[in-house]
């Protein structure tokens, strides 16, 4: 089962997306300002950046959206989450957003305020999860608003028909796209899809990719988000815990390989994790087809 399959039609260009988090340092700053100067001439569709657990990081994440909306051509996205927080006040942080002049808005339940893996609590008066938080969005204003998927399901979900459940009540509350969380074996990604279409839903189901910097700290982020990790996968990586310039490379040509079975099944569209790091997702891009349109601003 292809994208194309499911949906026939012309060959369009490849386009990506990356995503950012909001640095805690001046140091910080400096890198994530570097990786988007980097890959500002690549173009993307978007650039998002995270919001922390219990809205720990709200002002760096505004601070930062309207930054790039300002000093750069990109389009930012702003992730919201409903954790720790009432409906006024997100609502709130929703209106600044549009006053901003920030038009897409990454809708999330969001981790609770303890980390992942502690039990979920609705804040008192606050949205009750994804889908109530888009319908929230959704009236406030005329948002882009995408939302997560999860191919190989949402780890505190019961069954993979819950996690359809929560994606169509998400696309039925007005999400206009799906960016899924990352994953490493594309057929994982097809059954999703297949299973996303069979619903009816035909909002864009963008994969979520992420190059892996860091095999030990990439494998930890997978056990956490219900992702998997092949163990053909770990074997390219062993051995490599104290070569970073040859662990890049298999990074690189690794998440290519990925992206380019997905292009051949009809995919156009990619969402990078980017970690704050340009160089590794530059190099993808790179074997994507995926060239600098301008140069670099100075």
């Amino acid at each position: 089962m292809t994208e194309s399959n499911l949906h026939p039609g012309p060959t369009k260009p490849v386009t990506a997306s990356f995503e950012f988090f909001p640095p805690k340092t001046a140091a910080m700053e400096a890198s994530l300002w570097e990786a988007i100067r980097k890959l500002e001439p690549l173009q993307p569709e978007f650039v998002s950046v995270t919001y922390g657990a219990g809205g720990s990081t709200r002002e760096r994440t505004h601070a930062t959206v309207t930054r790039i909306l300002k000093e750069t051509s990109l389009k930012p996205a702003a992730h919201l989450t409903c954790v720790a927080a009432t409906k006024e006040e997100v609502d709130a942080v929703v209106r600044a957003y549009w006053d901003a002049g920030v038009r897409h808005i990454v809708a999330l339940r969001g981790d609770p305020p303890a980390g992942p893996g502690t039990p979920y609590v609705q804040h008192p008066g606050g949205y009750v999860n994804a889908a109530d938080l888009v319908a929230g969005i959704r009236r406030i204003a005329d948002f882009e608003i995408s939302v997560a998927a999860y191919p190989e399901k949402h780890p505190e979900s019961p069954s993979a028909e819950a996690d359809l459940d929560m994606l169509q009540a998400k696309v039925d509350a007005g999400a206009t796209r799906a960016i899924t969380n990352f994953f490493f074996d594309n057929a994982d990604y097809w059954r999703y899809l297949e299973r996303v279409r069979a619903r009816g839903i035909g909002i864009p189901i963008v994969p979520g990719q992420m190059p892996i910097h860091n095999f030990k700290q990439v494998a930890s982020f997978a056990a956490r988000s219900g992702a998997s990790v092949p163990a053909a996968l770990a074997t390219r990586f062993e051995g490599l815990e104290n070569d970073p310039e040859k662990a890049q490379s298999v990074a690189a040509a690794v998440a290519a390989e990925q992206a380019l079975e997905l292009m051949a099944g009809g995919v156009a569209k990619f969402h990078f994790y980017t970690l704050n790091r340009a160089k590794l997702v530059c190099e993808v891009c790179q074997l994507l087809g995926l060239r600098p349109a301008a140069p670099a601003h100075a």
